[in-house]
C-alpha cells in the first residue's frame, strides 16, 4: 500500500505547552517524516507522510496532546504522499 499525507490542524491550547516537540518525538518513533509548526491563528499545523496506519497512531497522539494541552479540534485533510520530506522536524 503506498504511504499517504496526514495534514492536520489541532485547535486549542496547543501552543507554549511543548506541543511541536511532542509531536516531532511521537512521529520520529512512528517513522514518519513532514514537519510541525506552529501557526499565526493559535493552531499547530502537521504534515506528515508515511504508512497510513502510523499515521493514525499520530492522529490519537494529536487529539491528546501532551500534558499542559488542551486540543479542542483536530481538521483533517488525506492526501497522496509527495516523498518531498527526507526527516521530521519542526518548522517556524
Amino acid at each position: 500500500m503506498a504511504d499517504q499525507q496526514l495534514h492536520a490542524t489541532v485547535r486549542g491550547r496547543v501552543q507554549m505547552v511543548g506541543f511541536r516537540a511532542f509531536t516531532q518525538r511521537r512521529a520520529v518513533v512512528l517513522g514518519l517524516k513532514g514537519y510541525v509548526r506552529n501557526a499565526f491563528d493559535e493552531t499547530v499545523e502537521v504534515v506528515a507522510e508515511g504508512p497510513h496506519q502510523q499515521l493514525e497512531t499520530l492522529l490519537g497522539d494529536l487529539r491528546r496532546g501532551p500534558s499542559g494541552a488542551h486540543v479542542t479540534a483536530v481538521d483533517i485533510e488525506w492526501n497522496d504522499a509527495t516523498g518531498e520530506f527526507r526527516s521530521f522536524r519542526v518548522t517556524y
